[in-house]
């Protein structure tokens, strides 16, 4: 059965306390740089402020943390099966590729960026890319790359990366989660007698994983979350049907006037707005943290970036692999051959997902005396989180029952997409691991309005 509560859980850099019961094993993956202990960490912390946020509104609601489902969870595509078929994690322009002097990361995943590969490069498929790549140097490509619209990162050491303009300026001295002012608007919250954030409104506009955890996890709690993209780039599929659980999906193109204006009035409505669009993306269309604390000053907002608000990168595309490459994560996990290596799971985009929820909740749980406020996480920063915490053990002390293996995580659910197996979300309540609202509805085909509206 699952262990008893393990010791030595490392703390995370927050402003709140993680008090939340821990039980299973402290290692399961095993490695250089303790992605165990982020992993936990960082659901425990929003488990904490779960149990915290249901007191605030006199719910006898608890839950803790089985470190063997955070360690599934955090590998949640990975196990995903769509009619018993895995889904498809990465494109073919997506990986380590070697250039004159070095290594690059690339990331392809989606069509549009693929397409600037490609055309930046001069290329037509993957080989012609690793051809092209073999004449430049690692900051070369990255650069041209970039200059581009295209997703690239040399990868470079810790050492280096500590010493880059981008980390001393924009990283190194900024908090896990930056905290914004509040505004002083106080609006109370209701009672509720059931799931923490039951008649919270989430307005989600986030994309890949780190946003969309987060998301997923607050209306796993209780929440109606409202996740809106446009229509130039849509998401995935895969990664929708991973995150897509215990939310509605709608388009809306902020462009059009019409459509800004129902963006606009709904992010009026909502009590929490979550963002995950490059710094100063959606400052044209007012709906930046700045602007919509200006006109809605009771809301919560959090914001995620790769790279931070400042600094030389700032306005940097990246995804959780390109952080981990740019940031020496990537060589701290080469191969004795020294090609680059990866973390066992995209453990940058999942914690950061996790504190993002923690961030909303606990900044809404003070909303009453406070006001709104805001908040924002890097996951450049999260990898500097996970470097300065080495593991302290190289070897596993769970087992296939109460480690990431166990087949307790898992459940299966019918869905508009067919039928599902997927992780459960992170957390127990009593004995019992939690279980999703709802399966991913169609991408995009949801109105865009509130649910709660609509019972």
């Amino acid at each position: 059965m699952i262990a008893a509560d393990p010791p030595g859980w490392p703390q995370l850099d927050l402003p709140w306390t993680t008090d939340v019961v821990v039980r299973g094993p402290r290692i399961f993956w095993g490695g250089p740089l303790d992605v165990e202990g982020l992993a936990v960490g960082s659901v425990s912390a929003a488990v904490t402020a779960a149990n915290s946020f249901a007191t605030s509104r006199g719910s006898s609601w608890r839950s803790w943390v089985a470190s063997g489902l955070v360690g599934a969870s955090f590998d949640s595509i990975g196990r995903l099966r769509r009619d018993g078929e895995p889904l498809v994690a990465w494109g073919e322009l997506s990986g380590f590729f070697r250039t004159g002097d070095g290594w690059v990361r690339l990331h392809g995943n989606y069509p549009h960026h693929a397409r600037r590969l490609l055309d930046v490069l001069g290329a037509s498929d993957r080989a012609g890319v690793q051809s092209k790549l073999l004449e430049l140097t690692s900051l070369d490509a990255e650069t041209r790359i970039r200059a581009a619209g295209g997703i690239a990162a040399a990868v470079r050491t810790e050492r280096e990366w500590r010493e880059h303009e981008h980390h001393r300026t924009a990283i190194a001295h900024r908090p896990l989660i930056e905290l914004g002012t509040p505004t002083g608007q106080a609006r109370a919250l209701g009672a509720s007698n059931s799931l923490p954030l039951d008649g919270i409104r989430v307005l989600d506009l986030t994309r890949v994983i780190a946003g969309p955890t987060a998301s997923r996890f607050l209306g796993a709690l209780g929440a109606d979350v409202l996740r809106v993209d446009g229509p130039d780039h849509p998401e995935l599929l895969d990664q929708h049907l991973d995150t897509g659980f215990a939310k509605h999906s709608a388009e809306l193109d902020f462009v059009d006037p019409g459509n800004l204006d129902t963006t606009r009035q709904l992010a009026g409505s909502a009590d929490v707005v979550l963002s995950a669009y490059r710094p100063g993306a959606l400052r044209r269309f007012g709906l930046d943290a700045g602007n919509l604390l200006t006109e809605y000053p009771h809301l919560v907002v959090v914001e995620l970036s790769a790279w931070g608000a400042s600094g030389p990168w700032e306005h940097e595309r990246g995804f959780d692999s390109i952080v981990q490459a740019a940031t020496g994560v990537a060589t701290t996990y080469a191969r004795p051959d020294g090609t680059p290596g990866a973390l066992p799971v995209q453990a940058l985009d999942h914690a950061t997902g996790y504190l993002m929820a923690t961030a909303a909740m606990r900044l809404l749980a003070r909303r009453s005396t406070e006001g709104g406020a805001t908040a924002s996480l890097a996951l450049a920063r999260t990898a500097n989180w996970l470097q300065d915490q080495p593991c302290s053990s190289i070897t596993s002390d769970g087992d296939a029952f109460d480690g990431p293996d166990c087949p307790l995580w898992l459940d299966e659910a019918e869905s508009s997409y067919g039928r599902l197996e997927h992780v459960r979300p992170p957390y127990f309540t009593g004995e019992v691991p939690a279980s999703y609202p709802t399966t991913p509805s169609r991408y995009a085909a949801d109105p865009p309005e509130w649910w709660l509206d609509q019972k």
